[in-house]
């Protein structure tokens, strides 16, 4: 069996500069990280992608409610108020997705869906309106969220359905 090898000898010493390269490297590493963080922003690219994962959640909890309110559906009440309660809390959450960076619409262009906006810059130059509509929106989901008869609950969709669709109308472009 071999001995191990004092810390000064030839075959310690590239393991050992080797570990020190290493540590130096995550500390500057982590430097540069923290510098980037500083800023603070992310690009614009990536809030706008952000944002679209966001509304598309919120459209797939939309779905699931309107499914289970079809003429053909079942109402599970518990389930529906689950995605009213989660579609609230995203509502809450996307004006803060909306920062002025991402205001880049450009008309007759290709566009990439997944990181191009299609947010009309209309939503920028009236942002408290904007923000006043995902607010009351999510007060709206909230609301079907705690309700305890399918009736209330069926209403308050139809609300938020409503909000939803104006909102879009003013806010959202198709071309």
């Amino acid at each position: 069996m071999s001995k191990p090898l004092p810390f000064g000898s030839r075959v310690a010493a590239p393991r050992t500069a080797m570990a020190l390269v290493l540590a130096v490297l995550c500390i500057v590493m982590a430097g540069a990280t923290a510098r980037a963080q500083d800023q603070g922003v992310p690009p614009p690219r990536d809030t706008i992608f952000a944002r679209k994962i966001t509304m598309g959640a919120i459209d797939m909890n939309m779905d699931e409610i309107e499914t289970m309110l079809a003429p053909e559906g079942k109402l599970n009440l518990a389930d529906g108020t689950e995605h009213a309660d989660t579609i609230s809390i995203m509502l809450m959450a996307i004006p803060h997705l909306f920062p002025a960076s991402t205001n880049q619409w450009k008309p007759n262009v290709d566009r990439d869906p997944a990181t191009d906006t299609y947010a009309a810059p209309a939503l920028w130059t009236n942002f408290a309106d904007f923000y006043q509509r995902a607010a009351e929106a999510s007060k709206t989901a909230l609301d079907a969220a705690r309700a305890r008869r399918p009736d209330e609950f069926r209403a308050r969709i139809g609300d938020l359905r409503a909000q939803c669709n104006a909102c879009h109308a003013l806010y959202q472009k198709t071309e």
